[in-house]
């Protein structure tokens, strides 16, 4: 194995720990933060393994993170996926990347959506599910191993905390 693919694969690692800490945030802003580190390793990650429009969109999503930390506004969504469409123009029209591009851009826009628009974790653990899905179809398809597993240890955080909410929730409403 190359250099550079092993430490392509040790920052997916690290961001596949990070992450995991972070979904497991009751506090939306706690989760910002942890999640914007993760998404920081996850981006040096795919550009390491040359899959730019996951590392663009995994960069974009670190500093909005921490933008939305004190800043959530529409105004903001606008710059984001403005970015975003950009990015994706450049890519598609200049760089003639091919459709595997679509999965990682439509994946981007939900997370940005979700992060600056939503307050509350499990509405945004909700809306995560198909950003999540689309991010493993698209790292399966650019033979990202850390980055297929981060998706999938995502999807099963969300799938838990999500469960032990509505869990938790039947157990409040019989006690009332």
């Amino acid at each position: 194995m190359q250099l550079e693919s092993m430490l392509a694969e040790g920052f997916g690692a690290l961001a596949l720990i990070i992450n995991f800490v972070g979904y497991r945030q009751n506090k939306v802003n706690h989760y910002r933060f942890i999640s914007a580190l993760g998404l920081a390793c996850l981006s040096t990650h795919f550009f390491l393994l040359g899959a730019m429009a996951a590392g663009i969109g995994c960069a974009l999503a670190s500093v909005r993170n921490i933008i939305a930390l004190w800043h959530r506004s529409l105004m903001l969504v606008s710059v984001f996926v403005l970015i975003h469409v950009l990015f994706f123009a450049y890519e598609w029209w200049v760089l003639q990347h091919d459709w595997r591009i679509i999965l990682a851009y439509a994946s981007a826009l939900i997370f940005t959506l979700g992060s600056i628009l939503l307050q509350r974790t499990h509405r945004i653990r909700q809306w995560f599910i198909l950003a999540e899905g689309l991010g493993l179809a698209y790292a399966l398809s650019v033979g990202s191993v850390f980055g297929s597993i981060f998706n999938v240890s995502n999807l099963t955080s969300i799938s838990i905390k999500l469960y032990q909410d509505k869990a938790g929730g039947h157990k409040r409403q019989q006690h009332n």
